[in-house]
């Protein structure tokens, strides 16, 4: 059996460190549903009950940006920087992300499910009552994130990691886990679907946590004396 070895995870970038920085030309107009946009900085800007359905951004970089109520559904991220982006009650529904880093960022309430999202890292992100339900997940990093209420039913994880991240209330059930590395995660709070972690790797002393959630499973009594 093959030694599942943790992927070092580079650290964020700032602006200045992408390697497309030099292209980056400010946007100021709104944005429009189907439009394609290339080597931009959205910068500072709230878009409140957009409809951004697919849209395109690649190259481009997205800093202290609000998306409240907006409805992107299939709209796609292809090599883009997020920095403090905050989506509230928005429609990220079957929106693909590629090539994306995402610093200080706080989703909430926000639907992504049937989302492909690759080679994805979330660094020090709050996810909170987000529907992750049916996204296929792969060579995703969540970094000193925390995720309260977050759906990932039916979702597939492959290669997926959660250093310093904390998982309160997450749902499992039905996902498929292939090669997922809980073992620096710093809680494993797994409301649903823990029977569905074949596939993940943890640690010892996290399997004394999710022993009540596996006996509960297996229909196993606990009792002392």
């Amino acid at each position: 059996m093959s030694t599942l070895v943790p992927v070092p995870v580079p650290d964020p970038r700032d602006l200045a460190a992408l390697p497309y920085a030099h292209r980056l030309e400010p946007f100021t107009g709104e944005l429009e549903r189907e439009s394609a946009y290339e080597w931009l900085h959205v910068d500072g800007r709230d878009f409140d009950d957009v409809d951004g359905g697919s849209v395109q951004f690649s190259e481009s970089a997205l800093s202290s940006v609000t998306l409240t109520r907006g409805r992107y559904r299939r709209a796609l991220f292809d090599n883009v920087w997020f920095h403090n982006l905050r989506t509230v009650g928005s429609d990220l529904a079957e929106t693909r992300w590629m090539d994306v880093e995402c610093v200080s960022g706080l989703l909430a309430g926000t639907e992504i499910h049937g989302a492909d999202i690759r080679r994805t890292v979330f660094h020090h992100c709050k996810f909170d009552s987000v529907n992750l339900r049916v996204a296929h997940l792969k060579e995703v990093a969540f970094v000193d994130c925390l995720l309260r209420d977050v759906d990932f039913g039916g979702a597939t994880l492959t290669d997926v990691s959660f250093p310093g991240t904390a998982l309160d209330g997450v749902d499992l059930t039905r996902a498929t886990l292939t090669r997922v590395d809980l073992r620096e995660a710093t809680a494993l709070g797994i409301t649903s679907g823990a029977e569905y972690l074949a596939g993940a790797t943890i640690s010892t002393p996290q399997l004394f946590d999710l022993a009540p959630a596996l006996a509960q499973h297996v229909g196993l009594t606990v009792k002392d004396g």
